[in-house]
């Protein structure tokens, strides 16, 4: 009996998957994606529990356990660094998540397609610049001797400000540029959410009496909730993650202290210093703090009756 049922669910899986084949053709090429950058190079994860020599190879050097893990929490920067990375992911997320489903919305309310479109096209460009480039904007933007915001500062009798060496102002300076880089990107999967509403839905709300905001309300925010909760446990779970480009163009010796991010400080401490077992440790440590927020915020979900990631 049971190998009958066994055979049964077999047979449909097979039929489905004949049924929706081209679908799953056009999956294989992020399968692979995923399978040869993703998921192979776990492969080295091991190298943090072993005391990492070149020309021993991985398997050959000694394994030396939880070492690497005992050296970096005995480390006094290394709280200093998980700070400041917890701490700008925070404000990542608290200022630059919910700007894009702003930026949507406001998309979504133009009556005008022409001007809509274009409107897209313009916020979408900066996501195509190098964060190289916008570091050398924002130097020159920026700097105290011919920086335009200083000029325009002395104008009024006010002293130069060195930006990007005063640690108050490196942060506001980083979530300010990732919003302007890349808020329009993003946007783009809530216009595609917005785009699956049923518009009948929006007809009923106006014989009602519902004027724009309350339209937004009450038809366009639930119609979307799904895709902002997957979205946000998605972000949670690269919560100690800020970015390597974006956080290297800006540091300097002088806002170090507010600007190494693990990201950094696996570059510099892990590449440059060489010391590839404490730079895998550290990496291995960020994965797992994403893991765990992943998981929580997945199953908070679950507890309040939405639609999780699984």
């Amino acid at each position: 009996m049971a190998s009958e049922m066994a055979r049964s669910k077999t047979q449909l899986a097979l039929r489905y998957i004949n049924k929706k084949k081209y679908l799953y053709i056009l999956l294989i090429p992020a399968v692979v994606y995923f399978l040869i950058f993703n998921y192979v190079p776990m492969y080295g994860i091991i190298i943090a529990f072993k005391d990492f020599n070149f020309s021993k190879g991985i398997v050959g050097s000694p394994w030396i356990g939880f070492e690497n893990f005992k050296y970096m929490f005995g480390l006094s920067d290394f709280y200093t660094v998980f700070w400041n990375s917890l701490y700008l992911s925070f404000l990542r997320l608290v200022f630059g998540f919910p700007f894009p489903i702003l930026l949507a919305l406001l998309l979504n309310e133009m009556r005008n397609r022409t001007y809509q479109r274009i409107t897209q096209t313009i916020i979408y460009l900066p996501h195509f610049i190098s964060w190289v480039v916008i570091g050398g904007i924002l130097v020159n933007f920026l700097s105290p001797s011919w920086g335009v915001v200083n000029i325009f500062l002395k104008q009024f009798g006010f002293e130069p400000v060195f930006f990007l060496a005063d640690t108050n102002y490196f942060r506001p300076l980083v979530i300010l540029s990732s919003m302007w880089k890349e808020s329009g990107w993003e946007s783009i999967l809530y216009l595609a959410a917005m785009v699956g509403i049923n518009t009948e839905l929006y007809e009923a709300a106006s014989i009602d009496g519902a004027n724009r905001f309350q339209r937004i309300r009450y038809v366009t925010l639930p119609g979307i909730k799904s895709t902002i909760i997957i979205l946000l446990i998605l972000r949670l779970g690269h919560i100690m993650g800020n970015g390597f480009e974006q956080i290297f163009v800006l540091q300097n010796p002088l806002n170090l202290s507010v600007s190494e991010v693990f990201e950094t400080y696996v570059y510099r401490v892990g590449l440059i210093g060489g010391r590839f077992s404490f730079g895998t440790t550290v990496g291995l440590f960020t994965s797992v703090i994403g893991l765990i927020f992943l998981l929580a915020s997945n199953q908070i979900a679950k507890w309040m009756k939405e639609d999780g990631i699984w």
